[in-house]
């Protein structure tokens, strides 16, 4: 069990983190995107469809960056 713990699978931890973070990020994201539109005028559901798309697509480039930064500084990969 300890050999997973090594450098060598840290691009396998940094996908499960990646993994892990998407759902709440985007939603996290998507509210917020939703709130600021909401406050600027009426938004319907198209436009609402559209933000989640943007905070989908947001998020996974956010959660996928941070989780390869995290697994690398804990495994001191370069």
């Amino acid at each position: 069990m300890t050999q997973y713990f090594t450098a060598d699978y840290a691009w396998l931890w940094a996908l499960g983190l990646a993994l892990a973070l998407f759902i709440p990020v985007r939603q996290l994201i998507w509210a917020l995107s939703v709130k600021r539109a909401e406050r600027k005028a009426d938004t319907d559901e198209a436009q609402r469809r559209a933000l989640h798309r943007r905070a989908g697509f947001t998020s996974a480039l956010l959660c996928l960056v941070f989780a390869v930064l995290y697994t690398s500084y804990l495994f001191g990969s370069s």
